[in-house]
């Protein structure tokens, strides 16, 4: 079961040192199975190494090793950290920061080159999810033009665009539904759900048959509300 905390443009450097720390020591005396990750702002990576219980990730890069991109972060500066997960494809930069299909497949395959693991970022509008069912599969297919799905370090996060941010989660049938569909071609692919996690739908999205764990944004930018939500998943273990 894979839990994962997407900070986005919140903490400072210090705030997440000691929400790093915090979680740390919770790992260190709860002894969860839960697969523990954290994607802090890029000015608050630390190294990988420094927490035994957690793996960090970087929510962005350029798909580069180093070069001229200003306000971008490479592989070169990624390694300086130990990174070697990232995320890709999230719809605030899909949607707010115009990344292209076709940009997001380079990056993925950038990031295949360098044998680091990924979590990419899948989901609809609202008014295709107005459409219905087919019309929601035949846009989440097309977000994996060019990505090779065959590639052995990625999971899929589920994340309807309409539900990320908004306290609105999806009914828990209506994400079995697409997570269902998904692994009918993606098979071994762990599948996770992000939007609106928190507390009191987590149990009931984790339990699905298709679901690997989530992917969290405003329920994990307080390491004491991760920590329960790692509690819950741990109970709930499959």
């Amino acid at each position: 079961m894979i839990l994962a905390a997407n900070f986005k443009a919140n903490h400072t450097r210090e705030s997440t040192a000691s929400y790093l720390e915090a979680l740390n020591l919770f790992l260190d005396a709860y002894q969860t199975s839960c697969d523990v990750r954290v994607f802090p702002a890029i000015s608050s990576l630390f190294r990988d190494d420094l927490y035994s219980h957690i793996k960090l990730g970087a929510q962005n890069f350029y798909p580069a090793v180093s070069g001229a991109y200003t306000g971008e972060i490479g592989a070169q500066q990624l390694g300086e950290f130990g990174v070697k997960s990232v995320l890709i494809g999230h719809s605030e930069r899909r949607v707010t920061l115009k990344e292209t299909q076709e940009f997001i497949a380079k990056k993925f395959a950038f990031a295949k080159e360098n044998g680091w693991e990924i979590i990419y970022c899948i989901g609809e509008p609202k008014d295709v999810r107005d459409n219905g069912f087919e019309a929601v599969m035949e846009y989440l297919w097309s977000e994996f033009d060019g990505v090779d799905i065959d590639y052995d370090r990625f999971c899929v996060a589920y994340e309807p665009i309409w539900a990320i941010g908004t306290g609105v989660s999806a009914k828990a049938l209506d994400i079995a539904q697409v997570l269902d569909a998904l692994k009918s071609r993606l098979h071994s692919t762990a599948l996770l759900y992000g939007g609106s996690v928190n507390a009191e739908n987590l149990s009931s999205i984790i339990s699905l048959t298709s679901c690997g764990g989530a992917l969290i944004g405003n329920a994990a930018l307080d390491a004491a509300n991760f920590c329960k939500l790692i509690q819950i998943a741990q109970n709930v273990q499959k």
